[in-house]
């Protein structure tokens, strides 16, 4: 193998993981990670989940205010009446193996409702609205349809008369949820609906900006939210809780692996410097759980893990941390965990798709090439 001695120049080096670089102009989220604020649409993260519920936060981020009595009505009967999955998607569900992550299933479902989409093949805006309205209402259909699905039992059909939550809570369990238990689902909704420039979020933009519809964009977001790095952190979290039994466990099992540089999971954020908004609040929800079901360990074994990693390593929880004890206490199974960060995060997905389809410019950004130069081919028989 021979090389030329005078390669180009090489270009100059980049800062990897795209970390610092400016993918598009949006008006939906803004993020001060040294501040630990968190904005939907000019609203800050603690009005909106004190104060409104998860229709009227999609209907922020779709048009770009709060609706009014009457638009909030329209839009939760639009809901209501898009939650039923077509019939060649029930029927894949039934077909799946029942070892099927459920993230997978969701992914391959979701990806199918685009073929009987009626709006499938126009990315105007009002197309993309009302994609963007089914959406929303068949991945809780679809999450919930396969959980049963898998345990033998037949899925419970969507009630027009709740909410996205109170449907979530109602098609998994097969009964009407507590109000409780809810207000606690749709606040962690609301919390988990948007949060800027993301890994799925920017899978859907660079998606949409090739002009795909609106289902293959919310599948790629959904395929890349798979991922431990982004989505898993609240099932591996709730996993060592659940390995290590007691709050005294807990915290000689975290320094010990501090001690051998292993990472804790739920804890540090890529934006965040300081604890992470939506962490505040799922903490609240995580001890009135456990409080109401009279069974606190959970929420004191995070509580006791919380400082130790604060002292030993500067890292504060991230929105993964504190959601694991709360959806755990709620009886929520593990593997639904990340499901339910799609099953929120879709009505920001499909914002930022719309955003991206209104003004459009392909995503094609370079990459900084450290291969050789100049290799010429040998014969094949001299090769090694």
């Amino acid at each position: 193998m021979t090389q030329l001695s005078s390669p180009p120049a090489s270009p100059v080096s980049k800062s990897g993981g795209l970390e610092g670089v400016v993918a598009a102009k949006s008006e939906i989220c803004f993020i001060d990670g040294a501040a630990g604020r968190l904005i939907y649409r000019g609203y800050d993260i603690g009005d909106l989940v004190e104060n409104t519920t998860f229709e009227e936060v999609a209907f922020l981020l779709w048009h770009n205010k709060l609706p009014n009595d009457a638009e909030l009505s329209n839009l939760r009967k639009e809901l209501a009446a898009n939650m039923a999955l077509p019939a060649h998607v029930q029927k894949m569900i039934a077909l799946f193996p029942n070892t099927m992550q459920p993230m997978d299933a969701l992914r391959t479902a979701a990806s199918a409702l685009g073929a009987t989409d009626p709006d499938l093949d126009s990315n105007d805006p009002e197309s993309d609205l009302r994609k963007s309205i089914r959406l929303t209402a068949q991945l809780p259909t679809i999450v919930t349809a396969f959980h049963r699905v898998r345990n033998g039992q037949q899925p419970v059909a969507p009630d027009p008369s709740l909410s996205i939550a109170g449907n979530f809570l109602y098609m998994l369990n097969g009964t009407k949820p507590h109000d409780t238990l809810t207000r606690v689902m749709d606040a962690a909704l609301v919390l988990h609906a948007e949060h800027g420039m993301n890994a799925s979020t920017f899978a859907a933009r660079v998606t949409a900006a090739t002009l795909a519809d609106t289902h293959a964009a919310v599948t790629a977001a959904i395929a890349a939210l798979k991922g431990p790095l982004h989505g898993g952190a609240n099932q591996e979290v709730m996993e060592l809780l659940l390995k290590w039994g007691t709050p005294e466990i807990a915290e000689a099992q975290v320094r010990q692996m501090l001690a051998a540089g292993e990472k804790i999971p739920g804890f540090g954020h890529r934006v965040y410097k300081t604890f992470d908004p939506r962490a505040t609040f799922l903490r609240k929800m995580s001890k009135q759980l456990g409080d109401a079901a009279k069974n606190p360990k959970w929420y004191e074994m995070s509580e006791r893990i919380m400082p130790v990693v604060k002292q030993l390593k500067n890292k504060d929880p991230n929105v993964d941390f504190f959601s694991a004890s709360a959806y755990y206490t709620m009886g929520i199974p593990l593997d639904l965990f990340t499901p339910i960060f799609a099953i929120a995060r879709v009505t920001g997905w499909t914002a930022h798709i719309a955003e991206q389809h209104k003004n459009n410019r392909i995503i094609r950004p370079t990459d900084d090439y450290i291969g050789p130069f100049g290799l010429k081919v040998e014969p094949i028989e001299k090769r090694t």
